[in-house]
C-alpha cells in the first residue's frame, strides 16, 4: 500500500499539482481507472511507469515514449514543494481507499491531456470531460 500511495502521490505531484484539488483527484481517477481496466497493469506504480525502456537497460525510460510525461520526460524529478506533495499524499489516500472514488470526476477516462496539445491519440477516444488545464478521454470497453 505504502509502495502505491508514493507512486500515486508522486504522479499527481508532477502531472497536476498546479491544478486546483479537484483536477488533481481527476488525474489520480485516471491512474485508478486504469489499475480497474484489464488492457492496462493492475498495480499502481506499473501503470504510472507503463512505457517503452530501452533494451540495454530496462530499468531507463526511452524519453517521451511512456503513459505519464513526468516518468519518461528525462527532467530530474525532485519534489521541490512539500505541501504540494503533502497534498497529493492526502489525495492518494482518498482514492486508494475509496473514499474519493465514490464519483468518477472524468466519468471513466483512462487518457488525458493539456488543453494546448494535440496528441494523435486523442480521436480515437470518447471525451468526458475538461478540468482546468486537462482534457479527459475513456477507452470504451470492447
Amino acid at each position: 500500500m505504502i509502495e502505491a500511495l508514493v507512486c500515486l502521490a508522486t504522479a499527481i505531484y508532477f502531472e497536476a499539482r498546479g491544478e486546483p484539488t479537484v483536477g488533481q483527484i481527476a488525474v489520480g481517477q485516471v491512474i485508478m481507472s486504469r489499475v480497474a481496466d484489464h488492457r492496462y497493469p493492475d498495480n499502481v506504480c506499473d501503470v504510472v511507469k507503463e512505457g517503452y525502456y530501452y533494451s540495454w537497460n530496462p530499468e531507463i525510460p526511452i524519453p517521451d515514449k511512456c503513459q505519464f510525461s513526468f516518468w519518461c520526460d528525462g527532467k530530474d524529478e525532485k519534489i521541490t514543494d512539500q505541501e504540494a506533495y503533502k497534498w497529493a499524499e492526502e489525495i492518494s489516500w482518498g482514492l486508494l481507499d475509496n473514499t474519493l472514488s465514490i464519483i468518477d470526476l472524468t466519468d471513466g477516462a483512462t487518457h488525458y491531456h493539456a488543453w494546448w496539445v494535440k496528441p494523435s491519440w486523442s480521436d480515437m477516444f470518447t471525451r468526458t470531460v475538461r478540468i482546468d488545464d486537462h482534457i479527459f478521454y475513456r477507452w470504451e470497453m470492447e
